[in-house]
């Protein structure tokens, strides 16, 4: 596919969006958890952690408190020693606690399908908000983390300003029925072949093929 090297950013999205698909079919979330609660918080904790640190510590939360009723009774101090692992215990804890009894008060005691609603919660950014409308609601949305601004910049698909410029882009090149699949299916790829030590921009597969004259690192920006 050497051809390759002449194609237009639409094109290489294109071969991009082929390609994962054959790689991950049907993604899963990466995240265990059991309704739109359960993932509103397990995306809270894995912020600056990863999904399998999460993983290890939810059970003992979610067996401590897995709805917003129970939550918003629990005391700070306790979600804290029990999410510690995580990182940044001190504004997580608080956050789930508060963001629980906000629930209970205002949603009555369920997770808001809205995204302004879900964007005022605490802890709750546009990233956090994304993958709770896209994967608990099924609602198009492009969450964009470290792997997928990572990778669209590697892959020639974004300036990779920021992460709200990426995000822009991206929608643009993708279509809308595919982006709730394929920000999953980029995360896998990034974790599994295309990761921040083990490709530069010059090994993984898609790197090689959408860019087979590149011979230099490709010098990605931090979001």
């Amino acid at each position: 596919m050497t051809e390759l090297k002449k194609l237009s950013k639409q094109e290489r999205a294109d071969y991009i969006r082929e390609k994962l698909q054959q790689l991950y079919p049907n993604p899963p979330i990466p995240l265990d958890h059991k309704d739109a609660y359960t993932l509103l918080i397990a995306v809270l904790l894995s912020a600056q952690c990863t999904d399998a640190r999460v993983n290890t510590v939810t059970p003992a939360l979610f067996a401590l408190a897995d709805n917003p009723h129970d939550m918003a009774k629990v005391p700070v101090e306790k979600i804290q020693e029990i999410i510690r692992p995580c990182g940044l215990s001190p504004q997580k804890s608080k956050a789930i606690s508060v963001l629980s009894k906000m629930l209970v008060n205002e949603h009555g005691g369920r997770v808001p399908d809205d995204w302004d609603a879900l964007e005022r919660l605490p802890g709750v950014g546009h990233k956090t908000a994304s993958v709770v409308m896209s994967q608990a609601f099924g609602h198009p949305a492009f969450p964009v983390d470290t792997h997928i601004h990572r990778l669209a910049q590697r892959w020639g698909l974004t300036s990779g300003k920021n992460v709200v410029q990426t995000e822009k882009d991206l929608k643009r090149l993708f279509p809308k029925e595919s982006w709730n699949a394929l920000h999953l299916q980029i995360i896998y790829y990034g974790r599994e072949h295309c990761s921040a030590r083990g490709c530069d921009g010059t090994v993984c597969e898609i790197c090689t093929t959408t860019y087979p004259n590149r011979k230099k690192p490709k010098i990605v920006l931090k979001p």
